[in-house]
C-alpha cells in the first residue's frame, strides 16, 4: 500500500471539500494514519469523543475517500493515541504504536457474519421498556433453535432493535463457535436474490444462506408489496425451522400490520415469540445518558442529565446525539455546561417536534387500513371504511382533544353525535380488544 503520509494528506484534500470548513478544523485535526494492516486503515484520533463523532458522522466520507485513492482499503478502524504518541505525530509525522483497547480483529464489522462486534448484551441498557425483549433475546442464546423460534423484536427507529438482535448473533458465536452466525437486512437479501436471478446463479444464492445455522435479518418491514423477495424467503424461513435453526428478525412494526407481507410469513412469524421495544421512559433515558457520559469521561451534573432526558423523549439515538454535543462543548469549553447553555445546544441539535393535524391523522389512518383517504368523508357504511373512520374520530378526541363537532365538520360534516359513538365505540372495544388496541399502538407511533 502506498506511503501513508501521502495517502492521508491526499485523503484530507478530497475530505475538506466534502465537509464544512467548521467540522473539517474541528474533527480531522491532529488525525493521522498509525498503521496500514491487510486492507484495515487506523486513522489515529486524540481522544474518545473524537473517536466516535468521525464514526458516527463522517465515517462513510472518511472511507469512501481512501476507497478512491487506494482500492486495496477495505476497513477503517480509529485508535486512540498517547499524550506521548500525539506528540510524535505532530513533531516527527511518523508512525507509532497504537494504544489498542480491544484486539484489532474487534474493531470492525466481521465481514463473514456482518456482525459488528460493538454490539453485545454487556453495553446494551436495560429498563422497563426494553426488558421483555432483553429477557426473550438471552433465552434464545442458551439453545438457539429450541427456544422462542422465531424471535421478532419490532419497535420504532432508535430503540435498539440492531444492537440487540446482533448481540444474539455475537454471543452465539462466543458460546456457540461451532455455529455459523450470519446478519444481513431483508433489503441485501432482496438485492441479492435479484441479482441472482439475472446472473442464473438461483441455486448458489439458495446454497448460500442454507448453510448457516443462525440467521438474524433487520428491517423485515423491506419485503412489504415484494412478492418474489417474499417467496424465496419463505422457503429460507421453512429450511430453517423445520431443522431447529434459529431465526431472528427485526422490524418497525409488528408482523401482523406490515402492509403487503404475505398470510402465511404472518402465520411464521406469529409461531413464534414477537415483542415490542417501545420508546424508553424517564428513568430509562436518564441511566442511558449516565452510561454514555460515563463512557465519555465527562461527567455531567444530575439537573442536566435530567433535562436532557425530559426534552428527548422517544429516540435512544436521538439521545446520544445530544449527549456527543454535550460532550464535545464540555471538552471545547473545558468547563461543565450550564442548564441555560445545555438548552441552547438541545434547540440546536434536536428536530423540532411536528405539529400533529387533523390532515395527518386521517393520512396515516388511510394508508394502515390500506384504503383511499377520500373515502372517509363518504357516507358509505362499507365495513373497511367504517372501522378506520371510527378509528380516526376516536385519535382526534383523545390525542388531539379536538371537540366532537369539529371533528363531525372536519370528518364530512357528520353529526356530533356520530362522532361521540365512534368515540365510544373504539374506547369499549380496547378494553376487550387486543387487535384493535395493537393497531391504535402501531398508528400512534406512526403519528
Amino acid at each position: 500500500m502506498q506511503d501513508m503520509n501521502k495517502l492521508w494528506e491526499g485523503a484530507l484534500v478530497e475530505i475538506e471539500l466534502a465537509v464544512s470548513r467548521a467540522n473539517f478544523s474541528t474533527w480531522f485535526n491532529g488525525t493521522y494514519i498509525l498503521k496500514q494492516e491487510e486492507g484495515v486503515v487506523f486513522l489515529g484520533v486524540p481522544n474518545t469523543f473524537s473517536r466516535d463523532w468521525l464514526y458516527k458522522k463522517f465515517h462513510g466520507v472518511i472511507l469512501k475517500t481512501l476507497r478512491q485513492m487506494n482500492d486495496q482499503v477495505r476497513a477503517l478502524e480509529y485508535v486512540i493515541m498517547k499524550e506521548s504518541e500525539k506528540k510524535k505525530v505532530n513533531e516527527k509525522k511518523k508512525m507509532m504504536t497504537p494504544n489498542l483497547s480491544m484486539p484489532l480483529q474487534d474493531f470492525y464489522v466481521n465481514k463473514d457474519d456482518n456482525l459488528n462486534p460493538r454490539y453485545v448484551f454487556d453495553s446494551f441498557v436495560v429498563g422497563p421498556f426494553n426488558e421483555l425483549a432483553h429477557a426473550a433475546s438471552k433465552t434464545v442464546v442458551k439453545s438457539p433453535g429450541a427456544t422462542y423460534n422465531p424471535l421478532f423484536i419490532y419497535g420504532n427507529t432508535g430503540h435498539g432493535k440492531t444492537h440487540l438482535i446482533q448481540a444474539i448473533g455475537n454471543h452465539i458465536k462466543s458460546e456457540h463457535p461451532e455455529k455459523k452466525v450470519f446478519y444481513l437486512t431483508s433489503e441485501r437479501f432482496g438485492s441479492e436474490y435479484l441479482n441472482a436471478l439475472q446472473s442464473y446463479r438461483a441455486q448458489q444464492f439458495k446454497e448460500k444462506y442454507r448453510k448457516y445455522d443462525v440467521i438474524i435479518m433487520d428491517d423485515v418491514q423491506f419485503f412489504s408489496g415484494k412478492d418474489k423477495f417474499q417467496e424465496e424467503f419463505f422457503y429460507l424461513f421453512n429450511t430453517f425451522h423445520e431443522s431447529n435453526r434459529q431465526l431472528v428478525f427485526s422490524s418497525d412494526k409488528h408482523p401482523n400490520f406490515i402492509p403487503g407481507l404475505e398470510d402465511r410469513l404472518k402465520s411464521r412469524f406469529n409461531a413464534g415469540m414477537i415483542i415490542e421495544i417501545p420508546a424508553p421512559d424517564l428513568e430509562s433515558r436518564i441511566e442511558i445518558l449516565k452510561i454514555k457520559t460515563l463512557a465519555s469521561g465527562v461527567i455531567i451534573e444530575p439537573d442536566i442529565l435530567e433535562f436532557l432526558a425530559t426534552s428527548i423523549d422517544g429516540n435512544v439515538r436521538e439521545l446520544e446525539g445530544v449527549v456527543n454535543a454535550v460532550v464535545c462543548q464540555t471538552q471545547l469549553k473545558n468547563r461543565p455546561l450550564s442548564l441555560l447553555e445545555t438548552k441552547n445546544l438541545v434547540k440546536n441539535n434536536t428536530k423540532p417536534k411536528k405539529n400533529i393535524s387533523i390532515k395527518d391523522v386521517i393520512k396515516i389512518v388511510s394508508e394502515f387500513y390500506n384504503i383511499e383517504e377520500k373515502s372517509v368523508y363518504d357516507k358509505t357504511r362499507k365495513k373497511e371504511v367504517v372501522k378506520p373512520r371510527q378509528v380516526i374520530m376516536y385519535i382526534l378526541r383523545e390525542d388531539l382533544s379536538i371537540s366532537f363537532p369539529s371533528i363531525g365538520e372536519k370528518m364530512g360534516g357528520r353529526d356530533h353525535t356520530t362522532v361521540i359513538h365512534s368515540y365510544e365505540k373504539v374506547r369499549g372495544e380496547m378494553k376487550s380488544n387486543t387487535v384493535l388496541l395493537e393497531e391504535i399502538t402501531q398508528i400512534r407511533a406512526l403519528l
